[in-house]
């Protein structure tokens, strides 16, 4: 196209997609871009510019939702017929958030964790956060813990604590715990600032830069960005419905020595699988063969409403070559910020030794209140309450689905845990496409390749069902599916319109 020559910095901590938008943007306000002009099909724009088609789909949306351009079905995208001289019509804007960037490195394209932040906007159905809802919060029961702690310690539990944690509190863990199968002592319980902070300091404390971890493919995007920032190199492996592949894992440890294996063996996020007792016990047998250390991740263990628990990792480790990590965030309060590490020996003493550098000690207060919380039972009774609601919100998931999504859609069915993993046909628009349109509907959700290590999962979506009320799961689902469908009928009216207008030249 005439005149459209945008320059694309690679080496800018700007996204690709928001430097697309800014040149655009510039060209039609200057008039090199004159009202009604086609714009490029947005595979051709891709590859014209050697950049990724979602940078340009995501171009587009925003540009769209601006003002700056219109798209027609069957015809194309053009500029805006008010959009010249920069007196373009303003719309609901998408981008409130995405004007704070960063250099993120951890994701296939640096636009796609920039577009996720959209999902935060008031009013956007959003299933994209790893979290429980606000309304399983316990916030009577807290507020009593709160000022009950600082009535009877006053401004003891304002200072510091051991690196260790609060003694108490690392003794109520080593208790409930027990009742997991985990025998343990207080002495190897560390008070972590979450679940996140506890794999941070387990890879600081035993991973030098350059180093591998092993994981399975997908994964906790939280693991990834971790040995990303701390420059550690991750290897992804396989899945299947029992979790990572042994058979694949096997042959890279025979050739290969990780320092970790992390894994999420009950309601993996993103897939929600369970990995079976006989591959539990398998994974410990090979990690002591090839002395390579497990990580396990327990934060999704108890929500479970349906079938039978099986015990975590650590409770079948007779090699002490398990460290488990878990925390209080997923089943009650996210924003209290209290998670664990169990381990053994000479790791442990990294741990506490890692921990003292990074904050010195996690929140008194707040580890005195969950104390109390314990004691009281509150946690108990939080389970039983949110695991209740976690399967009617997971049952209308599984209906919604079935009515409003694509012939050809696949998805699991969660016996606890907080997601849903669907795989959309791969004969339409891929996950991150159809996130941008559904957005424009006020839905959002989790891109899948983000959880892969290797860009794999195109077409597959995490949807966290515990976020949403029965009621807003239907409607949000139904915006999915009306966003696929829709992106569906532009794409096959755009194919149709290049093929004729390849055909005019022949």
């Amino acid at each position: 196209m005439p005149g459209f020559n945008i320059k694309i910095n690679r080496e800018s901590e700007e996204p690709i997609y928001r430097q697309l938008i800014q040149g655009i943007r510039m060209q039609i306000d200057s008039g090199t871009l004159s009202a009604g002009t086609r714009l490029p099909a947005s595979r051709d724009l891709a590859k014209q510019m050697d950049i990724s088609r979602i940078s340009v789909v995501n171009a587009y949306a925003e540009l769209r939702a601006e003002g700056y351009l219109s798209a027609h079905a069957g015809r194309g995208t053009f500029v805006a017929r008010e959009a010249r001289n920069g007196n373009h019509i303003p719309s609901r804007s998408l981008s409130p958030a995405s004007q704070h960037h960063q250099d993120d490195t951890a994701l296939p394209d640096s636009s796609l964790r920039d577009m996720m932040r959209l999902a935060r906007r008031p009013g956007v159905i959003n299933f994209s956060y790893g979290a429980p809802p606000t309304e399983f919060f316990p916030v009577t029961q807290l507020r009593d813990a709160l000022n009950t702690v600082l009535d009877r310690d006053g401004a003891n539990a304002l200072s510091y604590e051991a690196p260790e944690g609060y003694a108490p509190l690392r003794a109520a863990v080593r208790d409930y715990v027990s009742a997991l199968g985990i025998r343990c002592s207080a002495e190897n319980v560390l008070i972590t600032g979450g679940a996140q902070q506890a794999l941070d300091l387990v890879v600081q404390a035993l991973v030098s830069e350059g180093q591998t971890i092993v994981t399975s493919n997908p994964t906790f995007l939280g693991m990834v960005d971790i040995a990303r920032a701390r420059r550690i190199q991750t290897y992804g492996i396989p899945v299947d419905e029992d979790g990572i592949r042994l058979d694949i894992l096997e042959n890279y440890l025979l050739e290969n020595k990780p320092r970790l294996i992390y894994v999420q063996p009950t309601f993996q996020n993103p897939t929600g699988e369970v990995m079976p007792l006989h591959r539990r016990r398998q994974l410990l047998n090979m990690a002591c063969e090839y002395h390579v250390p497990v990580v396990e991740d327990g934060v999704y263990h108890e929500l479970r409403f349906e079938g039978d628990s099986l015990p975590p990792l650590r409770a079948l480790d007779t090699n002490n070559g398990v460290i488990h990590v878990s925390a209080f965030t997923k089943m009650m309060l996210p924003g209290m910020r209290i998670g664990y590490v169990i381990a053994n020996g000479t790791h442990f003493e990294r741990l506490v030794r890692v921990k003292l550098a990074a904050d010195i000690s996690t929140s008194g207060l707040n580890q005195r209140a969950i104390h109390l919380l314990l004691e009281r039972g509150v946690l108990a009774q939080q389970l039983v309450r949110n695991n209740r609601e976690l399967l009617r919100r997971r049952n209308a998931a599984l209906v919604a689905a079935e009515r409003h999504f694509p012939h050809g859609t696949v998805w699991n069915t969660p016996e606890g845990g907080l997601y849903l993993w669907v795989k959309l046909p791969s004969t339409g628009p891929s996950a991150a496409e159809l996130f941008v349109a559904a957005l424009q509907k006020d839905v959002a959700f989790a891109i899948g390749n983000v959880f892969f290590t290797n860009n794999c999962g195109s077409y597959r979506m995490r949807i966290n069902y515990g976020l949403q009320r029965p009621e807003n799961i239907e409607e949000g689902f139904r915006r999915i599916g009306a966003a696929w469908h829709a992106l569906a009928d532009t794409y096959r009216d755009e194919y149709e319109y290049e093929d004729v207008e390849k055909a005019a030249l022949f």
